[in-house]
């Protein structure tokens, strides 16, 4: 697949200290959240592959792109999360779509869970699940290796030893490739400490259970960063489960790799939201 590197008519904006890609419409705005190594440029062959009239907004959560950096020095989702309710409240948006890739997916879901009349739908896309790591516990090892291993060797060879791992079979996807070890190589090293710490400290089977908005998981049936049975675990918890997902061909960049399959997925819960 080549993936797209411009979409007609997104423009960058700037709100509650938050950078982001626009592609004006109408309707229930779709808000998008990258995942941990990524920025929103990952949703661009998405916000292509939606419908044309459709309002999509993909943010870069802070401390990514030119975004601020959160107060806290150990942020959880849940501050994401506020963040986005800030977001959200400066561009006057009060009923949205919502939709989170990996990590993203438990900022999503904690704002769901804490806001559940602001979200029309959900979508989980390759759902990072957390590692329930409680305030003031030390990281878990896997997951203090990856601060480590970022500072030590810089963001660009980070993206080069890291990145293949996310695409299904890199070598035929060339352009999905350089754009995620683009996305990994553009990474701000603090901005990404604080993304770890709120990964370790995410629950989002927790926050599922608290969800009463419609919503739809997919995933990579390749996916050997958040594998299906993380999918499968976060859909079985959903109080209002829409439909589980798994894209062939596709591994952790799935919004990338099929871009066709996830806004099919996403244009099913914009018909809910405007029904």
């Amino acid at each position: 697949m080549n993936a797209p590197t411009t979409v007609a008519r997104a423009t960058p904006g700037f709100a509650a200290g938050i950078a982001f890609l626009r592609r004006s419409g109408r309707g229930v705005p779709i808000v998008l959240l990258h995942g941990i190594g990524s920025n929103a440029q990952s949703f661009v062959p998405l916000i292509g592959a939606l419908p044309e009239d459709a309002d999509i907004i993909a943010w870069n959560a802070p401390g990514y792109a030119n975004s601020e950096m959160l107060a806290p020095s150990k942020p959880a989702p849940c501050d994401y999360a506020a963040a986005l309710t800030q977001f959200l409240d400066a561009l006057a948006l009060k009923h949205i779509i919502l939709g989170g890739h990996s990590l993203g997916c438990l900022f999503a879901g904690s704002f769901t869970a804490q806001n559940p009349s602001r979200v029309a739908a959900l979508a989980l896309l390759s759902p990072a699940l957390g590692y329930r790591v409680a305030p003031g516990e030390p990281l878990p090892p896997a997951v203090q290796a990856r601060i480590d291993e970022i500072e030590a060797l810089g963001p660009q060879a980070f993206a080069d030893k890291r990145a293949a791992r996310l695409v299904n079979g890199p070598e035929r996807k060339p352009l999905v490739f350089a754009a995620v070890r683009d996305g990994m190589a553009a990474v701000n090293v603090a901005g990404y400490a604080h993304a770890v710490n709120a990964l370790a400290a995410g629950d989002l089977i927790a926050d599922c259970a608290r969800i009463t908005a419609p919503t739809v998981v997919a995933i990579g049936a390749k996916d050997v960063i958040t594998p299906p049975a993380n999918g499968r675990a976060a859909y079985g918890a959903l109080p209002n489960a829409l439909g589980y997902h798994e894209i062939a061909d596709a591994g952790h960049a799935l919004p990338l790799e099929n871009p066709a399959a996830v806004a099919s997925h996403i244009t099913q819960l914009i018909e809910l939201a405007h029904d």
